[in-house]
């Protein structure tokens, strides 16, 4: 037992001073033009979602602008392929709800957008989001329910656009070492690292 855990509204609130005004006014049912800037300018983007397997949180990207803002309530994203593990796209077919955070490299604050997800093959979908000839394999469209953008202080505190924490990168392993490292792998590190970068770039779309 943990006889600090909070378990009630009242205690945890308790902890924080209440939000300023600037913390309510920022959260809007569609997409504003000012929040439209910023989806249009992310390349990269975490969605979130929950389902019967559980939760999952995967990223995104593509060049920027690859997120369509079909109207001030819809967003399209593109789904290309992956691992074919296909987890948040499972999720999403048990439970719409979606949680998504878009960021722009080099600013420091980011985008929330939540809201509930359908996924489609639309002929005219999969034509407008393709990528070098190549149309994703389905399209997420998500109907929007809130948006605001999340302040700088935790991309500040993590120093992530400064050019110094790039050097962490060397402090981890690679993904050869990463999946010779799970139990029951037959995987050899080296092997699988050897033309890892080439294979992912002929490999993108």
């Amino acid at each position: 037992m943990d006889e600090h855990q909070i378990t009630s509204l009242t205690e945890l609130e308790a902890l924080f001073d209440p939000p300023g005004e600037a913390a309510i006014k920022k959260e809007v049912d569609r997409i504003v033009p000012v929040y439209r800037q910023m989806i249009e300018a992310s390349p990269f983007y975490l969605m979130a979602t929950t389902g019967p397997g559980g939760l999952d949180c995967t990223p995104r990207g593509d060049p920027a602008g690859f997120v369509e803002v079909i109207d001030e309530k819809h967003l399209a994203l593109p789904e290309r392929k992956g691992n074919n593990r296909i987890d948040s796209l499972r999720n999403l077919i048990a439970d719409p709800r979606v949680g998504l955070l878009f960021l722009v490299p080099g600013k420091s604050e980011t985008l929330r957008v939540n809201g509930r997800a359908r996924i489609t093959t639309d002929p005219d979908l999969l034509e407008r989001t393709a990528m070098h000839g190549k149309p994703p394999k389905c399209v997420i469209v998500v109907e929007v329910e809130t948006v605001f953008f999340q302040c700088a202080r935790a991309v500040l505190r993590a120093k992530l656009w400064d050019p110094e924490t790039r050097e962490l990168a060397a402090a981890t392993p690679t993904p050869g070492e990463m999946l010779a490292g799970v139990p029951d792998s037959t995987i050899r590190a080296e092997a699988y690292d050897d033309g890892l970068d080439e294979r992912q770039q002929r490999t993108l779309y």
